[in-house]
């Protein structure tokens, strides 16, 4: 199998790796469970690699996959807009590997694996 169900229904799960990668681009770092953490790393790396395309299609598969929230109220910028004229020009030289996941240690509650992924 190519992916982990994650314990959830395909639509619900496909929206919680949405959220979880607009998260990891605005904030650019997460804090979340290791299963999450390993699904939620392809799906950023293939955002950030259509940002360092940067035409339009490129934009509009990024735009369709990613939530449209702000990510500076300062500047009103955009999470989309943050991938392509921020993230993008940061990652131009580098080959793929663009997140660092590491183990924080279990949940206090349930005992999961907790990691915090972050863009490199």
């Amino acid at each position: 199998m190519g992916y982990q169900k994650l314990g959830r229904v395909s639509a619900v799960r496909k929206a919680m790796l949405r959220d979880l990668t607009t998260d990891l681009i605005i904030n650019e770092r997460i804090e979340t469970t290791e299963a999450r953490a390993k699904e939620v790393r392809k799906f950023a790396e293939k955002m950030i690699t259509l940002g360092k395309r940067g035409d339009l299609h490129a934009r509009r598969q990024a735009a369709s996959f990613l939530r449209n929230e702000v990510a500076d109220n300062e500047s009103g910028q955009r999470s989309l807009q943050k991938l392509f004229s921020d993230l993008a020009p940061r990652y131009a030289e580098r080959n793929g590997g663009y997140t660092r996941i590491a183990k924080i240690g279990p949940r206090r509650g349930d005992g999961a694996p907790m990691v915090i992924i972050e863009l490199v």
